[in-house]
């Protein structure tokens, strides 16, 4: 029998320092100080020195893209602080913000390998990287990697002459091969298709022992089971990693201890690397000590109806456009910000890639269809149909809906201004991104000369401070 020990990060999105991450206490929301690559690594090497030998370390991605200055350089400076971490393998999904072969050069500055499975290249078929690597470690672990199938739906420059799969028959080949070819003794599957998915995943796939799951941002405090398969995930920004102990005999991988275990304020810090990440962040010391307005509520994404964070956005881009409507897309990462002053880097850090402002003018019957096709990709019965982000986030629009209803059935009722929503009237909306407001919507679609920092930085001047806003969902 073998003793195994597997570390899990996931959704990293870039927090390299220790930042305010969210937490839930008596039935609100608050802030502590957690995460930290720093912190991480003091913990990875602790844990390496109890368990010598037989530890591997994995990342799920969505790590090179989520803050303001890792999006201005590109990632450029991020292989060089992973590799002191001295993972084992990873994936990825907005690793591909700054297209293909940025984070292929990227890649190749990893002391590891990029596994991705389910992505081909358009021209050839070939895979443009490893689809899995066999580690040795007292027992032969073989890892698959998947990256998130929704690349291909992002702005084109993400997977541009790439194709993405959902990864179930790359799975069931690779899984076997994984067995009967390579000689696995254990069989772990790093994917970033998300929870719903991973759980379909594992009840239609045999054979994978461990599947660590990423892009959802679950905290999981204890293991799902499906079949034998056991799912972990660890919440996102680095405030958490997983531990899994296993032991391993020729006949079956046994949980031995599962923890979730928060990188907190108290744990100690890898001095080395913490003045490297912090000389990497100097020339943007200034944005983080800037004051650029102020906030009465905490600003957070952690609720996937609607979110402060989000309120505060589409304030700031209905603002910025002149318009009494606005538009953006679910996302999850970023880190909350407290009641107090805001400064430029937390602002920043909301929209790191800085998208520009758009305007269209929608009918109301394009408005309700979009936001029944949103509530499919957010709600829909067949994981595989799930897009994985949370609702569309919106300003000027009360929306009623009931989720458990099939497609084509859960908008019940949406208002506008406080009056009901008129189908064949044309709105003016505005919005972040092409995924906010698909191209198949809308008439007289421009850009403006404004982008989304630039709106929330003259919000605060013009506005401030930020106030709690009703809730733009009800589930009725």
């Amino acid at each position: 029998m073998t003793r195994l020990t597997l570390l899990q990060l996931n959704d990293l999105h870039a927090y390299l320092e220790p930042h305010p991450e969210l937490f839930w206490e008596a039935g609100a929301p608050m802030t502590r100080t957690t995460g930290g690559l720093a912190r991480i690594k003091a913990y990875f090497d602790r844990v390496r020195a109890e368990c010598p030998g037989a530890v591997i370390a994995l990342d799920n991605g969505d790590t090179f893209h989520g803050t303001g200055p890792v999006v201005a350089t590109r990632g450029a400076f991020m292989p060089e602080l992973l590799n002191t971490l001295a993972f084992d393998g990873m994936t990825a999904h907005w690793d591909f913000g700054y297209g293909p072969e940025q984070l292929e050069q990227l890649a190749a500055h990893l002391s590891y390998p990029m596994l991705a499975a389910n992505i081909y290249r358009e021209d050839t078929s070939e895979r443009p990287f490893a689809p899995f690597r066999m580690i040795d470690r007292g027992v032969r672990v073989g890892v698959l990697g998947l990256a998130s199938n929704i690349v291909g739906d992002m702005p084109p420059r993400f997977g541009e002459g790439l194709r993405f799969t959902d990864g179930r028959a790359e799975t069931r080949d690779l899984v076997r091969r994984l067995r009967e070819e390579e000689g696995a003794d254990v069989v772990v599957v790093l994917s970033h298709l998300g929870f719903p998915q991973d759980c379909a995943l594992a009840a239609e796939v045999p054979g994978i022992d461990v599947l660590l799951s990423g892009h959802t941002h679950n905290r999981l405090t204890e293991p799902q089971r499906v079949g034998r398969t056991l799912i972990t995930q660890a919440g996102c920004h680095g405030s958490f990693v997983s531990r899994l102990d296993l032991d391993v005999t020729p006949d079956q991988v046994t949980l031995v201890h599962h923890e979730l275990v928060e990188m907190h304020a108290g744990r100690p810090l890898d001095q080395p690397l913490a003045e490297a990440i912090s000389g990497h962040l100097r020339p943007f010391r200034a944005a983080q000590e800037e004051i650029a307005g102020h906030t009465e509520v905490l600003l957070h994404r952690g609720t996937s109806l609607s979110a402060p964070a989000d309120d505060f956005l589409t304030a700031a881009v209905a603002h910025a456009a002149g318009t009494s409507i606005a538009l953006s897309n679910g996302w999850r990462y970023g880190a909350p910000i407290a009641p107090g002053p805001i400064s430029r880097m937390a602002v920043w850090n909301l929209v790191p890639h800085d998208p520009p402002v758009g305007q269209v003018r929608l009918s109301g019957s394009e408005l309700a269809q979009m936001l029944e096709d949103n509530l499919e990709a957010v709600f829909a019965r067949d994981p595989w149909q799930q897009r994985g982000g949370y609702v569309k986030r919106m300003h000027g629009v009360v929306l009623y809906a009931k989720p458990e209803n099939p497609h084509g059935a859960r908008v019940q009722a949406i208002e506008i201004a406080g009056e009901p929503l008129e189908p064949e009237r044309q709105y003016e909306v505005a919005f972040l991104t092409n995924q906010a407001v698909p191209h198949r919507f809308g008439q007289n679609r421009r850009e403006l000369t404004v982008s989304a920092v630039e709106a929330m930085l003259a919000y605060l001047k013009a506005c401030g401070p930020v106030v709690a806003a009703p809730p733009s969902v009800h589930l009725i």
